[in-house]
């Protein structure tokens, strides 16, 4: 019978030379040493890389601005947890027993950061191009969703134009709290205009991420006041 690492081997789609580089991406640093948390920081950059080539190639008239935009929605944290998801990293995580109690081999940060612990492991052991055979599919359903050439922008991007159009006043965006242990922290942005005066919070597992939530806040209160206008 296949051993749990040996199915996973076979949904990442590598076949490991040095085994302990997967096993040491899958461990948490809550569960001692060696963790992962070097492997994710080489694994970010190369799923940047992947992610970026892989946009390159597919959309040729494709400027600066909407590959870069289009990049940060593949490679963003929630997205790289649902991928972690599909190959079911979160199962095979070797955790601490706080983290174990506390629910993380379900975190969006956990997992996202496993993830790019496993795409280092596959770097490190092969090399870049087997890396890139082998990690593409996993963000093929995800390149497939993006609208071609046209990326969502992200809130705080909206935000900033929707008032510039309209020669108002730049947002403020300030830190109203941060919670949790220092590897699962929770933050509370606030964004605040001027003109009109609005203000909303958001939640995030980075500072950057609460502020995205707090001004997508902000463009639903916004949307908001605009239909209740054109109602009187």
């Amino acid at each position: 019978m296949p051993t749990d690492r040996a199915i996973l081997r076979d949904r990442i789609g590598h076949p490991f030379a040095d085994p302990s580089l997967l096993a040491q991406a899958l461990t948490h640093r809550s569960a001692g040493t060696p963790h992962n948390e070097r492997l994710e920081f080489l694994g970010d950059g190369v799923v940047n890389l992947i992610a970026a080539e892989a946009l390159y190639q597919r959309w040729p008239k494709a400027d600066e601005g909407v590959l870069t935009r289009a990049r940060a929605e593949l490679v963003r944290e929630a997205s790289l947890a649902a991928i972690a998801r599909t190959l079911e990293l979160g199962e095979r995580l070797t955790l601490g027993p706080g983290e174990l109690k506390s629910g993380g081999f379900r975190r969006d940060s956990i997992l996202a950061d496993a993830l790019e612990a496993v795409v280092a492991a596959i770097y490190l052991d092969a090399g870049y191009e087997a890396c890139r055979r082998a990690v593409l599919p996993w963000f093929e359903q995800a390149l497939a969703a993006l609208p071609v050439g046209k990326p969502e922008k992200d809130a705080k991007t909206r935000l900033q134009e929707w008032l510039q159009a309209r020669q108002r006043p730049l947002p403020a965006y300030e830190l109203v709290s941060e919670a949790g242990e220092e590897h699962a922290k929770l933050f509370l942005a606030r964004c605040t205009l001027n003109e009109p005066a609005v203000s909303a919070d958001g939640q995030g597992t980075s500072r950057r991420l609460a502020e995205q939530a707090a001004a997508a806040a902000v463009l639903e209160r916004l949307a908001s006041l605009r239909g209740t206008h054109e109602r009187h």
